[in-house]
């Protein structure tokens, strides 16, 4: 059977072994990280880059880091669990990192457990562009604070559930997050990138965003090809106003956007930089 065991603290069980509590503290509070992580073409994608994302966060959240939470220990036991699952191709890693039970909002530990899964993607090798462009639009009912915690994927995810209710119910494919200024930072689960004559435009880290890693690589294809790209505040006026939009993250790479509101989009960029992924995954 496929995706039946994962990897917890290092140990390989079964997905239907008992192993975390009711008392679990990201179940019983959110306190938890993780990252969704593309295995393609025989490859962990950019792990080097999550690991190292995820380190920091864990830091910013005072949570201890163990001496063995390496990319390469990590990616080891990930290579394991993709074998035991019979996954020799398209898959999506969930490595989520949560603070030991103990204590109710306050912890008694700063000691942490740590969880690997795997799920098979029915999908070509490779990230894919979409034929059809995505229909969004702002999802303005609960804004989003910025604040030191704002930047990290934690399991604290209300904000983007309540995003995604909604956009389910307008039937759009994606809703636009907004902070406490009005600024568009991201989405339900990509980063943001908006184009006008050329240039790549896309929210900073300061407004609030998650701090993608799907982002950086971005960034890193525009600067190897002088491609200029600048970190600024992103309206609705930006939107109205560019050629193209698409979105980004780890498991779907990129994904353009055909509609916002009045305005439709073009994809050239968007097929651009999909090309310069595909590259990577060789």
């Amino acid at each position: 059977m496929l995706d039946s065991h994962c990897i917890y603290n290092g140990h390989l069980i079964s997905l239907y072994e008992p192993a975390i509590s009711f008392t679990n503290r990201s179940f019983r509070y959110g306190d938890s990280l993780f990252e969704s992580i593309r295995f393609t073409n025989g490859k962990i994608m950019f792990l080097s880059d999550h690991i190292k994302r995820i380190k920091l966060s864990m830091t910013s959240l005072r949570m201890n880091v163990p001496a063995e939470f390496t990319s390469a220990n990590i990616e080891q036991l990930m290579f394991h669990l993709l074998e035991q699952n019979q996954i020799k191709n398209e898959a999506r890693i969930r490595l989520t990192v949560f603070r030991n039970e103990g204590g109710y909002y306050t912890p008694q530990t700063n000691d942490i457990s740590f969880l690997i899964e795997t799920e098979q993607l029915n999908c070509p090798v490779g990230y894919t562009l979409n034929q059809k462009g995505l229909w969004i639009d702002v999802y303005a009912e609960i804004k989003k604070q910025a604040n030191k915690i704002s930047n990290l994927k934690t399991g604290n995810a209300l904000l983007y559930v309540m995003a995604g209710i909604t956009k389910n119910s307008l039937k759009l494919d994606d809703c636009l997050l907004v902070n406490e200024n009005g600024h568009i930072i991201e989405t339900i689960n990509s980063n943001i990138f908006v184009i006008k004559n050329g240039t790549l435009y896309t929210s900073p880290i300061s407004d609030g965003c998650i701090d993608g890693v799907m982002r950086k690589q971005i960034l890193d294809i525009a600067a190897q090809n002088k491609i200029l790209a600048f970190e600024q505040s992103l309206t609705v006026h930006t939107l109205t106003n560019g050629d193209e939009v698409f979105l980004t993250n780890a498991i779907k790479g990129i994904q353009w956007v055909g509609q916002f509101k009045n305005k439709f989009y073009t994809n050239e960029k968007s097929v651009f930089f999909t090309e310069k992924l595909n590259e990577l995954t060789k």
